[in-house]
Parts: C-alpha cells; sequence; structure tokens
C-alpha cells in the first residue's frame, strides 16, 4: 500500500470521526489533534476506523506517535510493511 493510499485512508477516517473539520486546511506536519479539536474519545474512534480501513492494529502505547498527519502516514506505513 503507498502512502497516498494511507493518508487517503487516514483522512476517510478523520471525516468520519469529525465530520466538522475542513479536511483542506489541514497542515500535515502539524498536530492532528490540536487542528481537529479531537478529544481522548475522538482519537480512539479515530484509530478504530483506521483500523477498520486498513487491518493494521495501533496499540495504545503508540497513540502518541499519531500526532500529525504526516507522522501517523509513516507509522502506518511502517506497520503495514512490517
Amino acid at each position: 500500500m503507498t502512502d497516498d493510499q494511507i493518508r487517503e485512508a487516514v483522512l476517510d477516517a478523520l471525516r468520519q470521526t469529525a465530520p466538522e473539520v475542513d479536511i483542506a486546511s489541514l497542515d500535515p506536519a502539524q498536530d492532528l489533534r490540536r487542528q481537529a479539536d479531537l478529544d481522548s474519545v475522538d482519537l480512539l474512534n479515530l484509530v478504530v476506523k483506521i483500523h477498520e480501513a486498513l487491518q493494521v492494529d495501533v496499540p495504545e502505547q503508540d497513540y502518541g506517535k499519531l500526532t500529525s498527519l504526516d507522522e501517523t502516514v509513516a507509522y502506518l506505513s511502517t506497520r503495514l510493511a512490517g
């Protein structure tokens, strides 16, 4: 799976989790939780949606690695490759 496909899956999961977020205005290098105003429950829902879309497990101890969109894509790319 390419990084672009992973990015689209993450953005789709974000759209489902926080439909009020303007996806086009997100800075992929900035903190995703802050930009999308995600609380801990929203983050959990986002991780569940990502799991459903990509069939990749994200252990709770790795949630801190899902900071920006770019870092989330890089993390997921590594998980999917291994």
